[in-house]
Parts: C-alpha cells; structure tokens; sequence
C-alpha cells in the first residue's frame, strides 16, 4: 500500500545518499593526495618559517632540531606506520578510479627485489595506491614483502612532507637508501622504480603506451651488484586519468622543462584533470578511470660485486623483453587492442 511506497522511496534516498557521500569522500581523499604531491613540501617550509619569527618560535625550533638529529632516517628504510597504510582514506582513493593490483606469480621471501614500474604518468597515482598504503592489499597478495616506493631524494628534504613519506614506506631514489635496504635491511624487500621518471612523464597522455627504458640501465646495475631480482610491472590506464601539453622536441617548452629535469630533478608538466564540482571542467582532480597495475614475473639475477657492462646489457635485454610479453598479455584483458604495440623509447 502507501506505507509500503513512502518505506522504499525513503530506502532509495538513504542509498542515493550514501552513494553521494562516498563520492564526495573519494573526490576528498584524491584532492588532499594531490596537493599533498603538488604544494606540501614547499607549503611546510614556509609555515614553519613564519612560526620561527613568531612567539611559537620554540616549537619549530624543536622539530628543527629533530630533523637534524633524524636527517638519514630516510637513508636507512625510513619509518613506515602500519596505521597510515592502512588509513580508510586509501581506500576512497582507490574507488575513486578504480584502482587495482595484479599478482601474477609468487614472490619468495628469501629474495629482494627491485620492481620497474611503467609507466611514470603525471603523479604515478598507482604507484602510490598499490605500493604505499594498503588499499590494493599489497601485503596479502605478496607476503612477507616489504614494498619501498622510490621516489626524488629532494622531497625528503621538505619538512613534514619527508615523515608524512616515510609513513606510507617511500624512500628517495639515491644509491644510498637503495644499498641500505638491499644490503642492511634483511631479505624481502622491494624497492619500487618508476624507471621512466620525469623524462617519461613529458610524454604521457591518453591514449598512449610509451616507456621511457632503452638507456635507463641504472636499475640493472644495482640488481646486479645486490642480486636482487627484477620485476617488470605495468600499469594500464596511468596515462588516461589527465590530458597533458606535449611540447615538440626543440620547442622553447620542451627547453624549458628539460632545464629544470636536469637541474631540479623534475620536469614541469602543463596538464590538467577534472573540476571539483563536475567532470565538465578542468582542474587539478584526474579523471576517474581504471588503473590497473600488473605485476610480472620476476628474473633472476645473480649477484656480481662489479658488473660488467656486457652482463648489465644482457639482463636489460631481458627485462625489456619480459616486459614487452607482460604488455602483450595482458592488454586485451585491460581494454586496449590486440593490435596495440608498446612503444619503448
């Protein structure tokens, strides 16, 4: 009767509402990540030089003091928090998109690793999601596995910035904390590369398979000199979630931002995403489509204390071409074409 109609249409607007509300928490979640990635670093230096020619000068001079005392932590593994990798709000990031790990083959405890993850993107947002939080259960897929997302040794410089990385288990990609946790650091760790890096991320953009590889050969010497093994990884759909500016090769754009590569670490990138308030306008938010971030089958490789160039040539030449066949298999399955070649550069 009507009883029975007003019960299900205020069902119906309790589920609509939920529904929005867990919308509007992913959007929250993927918006404070992102200006954590953009402004946070600079942001906590500047706040904290105001603080000291303040009355409140003490308090910053005590963490000042602290990050002197903690400066190499981040050389040394970090301080990872179980409770921050598992935070509810990686889990609305990864719905947002969504995002999603695949294991492919089982990962031996005994063994460290050293992950190449392609491709760069404009943030690596998978990268992030699958190897620093738990949202994607890194952990239970791969146990025992320590995961270390790699990233610029100049973040960990920024105060605040560098303990809130070190949380989710990021490190910066120097030789240093690399041959700490592969050396020092026991067996079952996982050092994550996003191999490409700021040279791959100029050239990012929907509808585009392309890896930044064919003379990045660093990574192989450091498998070698540790045998530690090598692990291809690839994520479908990092590309799709903001539209860039390509700059021509030998446009002042392009000059420009190779500048700052070389210099700075990073290249300045002209992109955009979504609005906050709808889908139909441009903003900072990327858009909310699949990644999916399978991860290969591991290569072995021996240890070799000084690593000639031919071998560091032939185990590249190998994961190269494992890489590739990840690609091939798994690119139907993940909504690319039969006939969609990847493009290693």
């Amino acid at each position: 009767g009507t009883g029975s109609s007003i019960l299900s249409a205020l069902q119906d607007l309790f589920w609509l509402s939920k529904s929005k509300v867990e919308k509007q928490l992913q959007i929250i979640s993927v918006l404070q990540w992102v200006l954590t990635f953009l402004i946070m670093g600079v942001a906590c230096t500047l706040i904290l030089m105001y603080i000291l020619c303040t009355d409140c000068w003490a308090i910053a001079a005590l963490y000042l003091a602290w990050l002197v005392f903690d400066w190499n932590t981040p050389k040394k593994g970090g301080r990872r928090s179980q409770w921050v990798r598992n935070w509810a709000i990686w889990r609305y990031f990864r719905d947002y998109f969504p995002i999603r790990l695949v294991k492919t083959h089982n990962l031996l405890t005994t063994r460290n690793y050293i992950f190449g993850y392609h491709p760069h993107g404009i943030m690596g947002l998978g990268a992030f999601c699958n190897f620093s939080t738990e949202a994607t259960g890194v952990s239970q897929k791969f146990p025992g596995i320590r995961p270390y997302l790699a990233t610029l040794a100049g973040n960990f410089r920024m105060p605040i910035l560098r303990d809130y990385l070190m949380s989710g288990g990021i490190c910066p990609v120097n030789r240093d904390s690399i041959d700490y946790i592969l050396s020092k650091n026991g067996s079952g760790n996982a050092i994550i590369i996003v191999v490409g890096g700021a040279a791959e991320s100029l050239n990012c953009t929907p509808g585009k398979n392309s890896v930044t590889l064919k003379h990045r050969k660093g990574f192989v010497k450091l498998a070698l000199r540790h045998g530690a093994d090598l692990v291809p990884v690839y994520s479908f759909g990092e590309n799709e979630v903001y539209k860039q500016v390509i700059f021509e090769e030998g446009s002042w754009g392009r000059w420009v931002q190779k500048k700052f590569q070389k210099h700075i670490g990073f290249a300045p990138c002209i992109f955009h995403g979504r609005g906050l308030f709808s889908s139909n306008t441009w903003g900072l938010l990327p858009y909310s489509k699949p990644i999916t971030t399978v991860v290969g089958e591991p290569i072995t490789i021996p240890k070799t204390d000084n690593p000639s160039q031919k071998e560091v040539d032939f185990y590249h030449s190998v994961y190269v071409d494992s890489l590739i066949k990840l690609f091939d298999k798994y690119k139907s399955k993940f909504g690319l074409p039969e006939t969609e070649v990847l493009e290693v550069n």
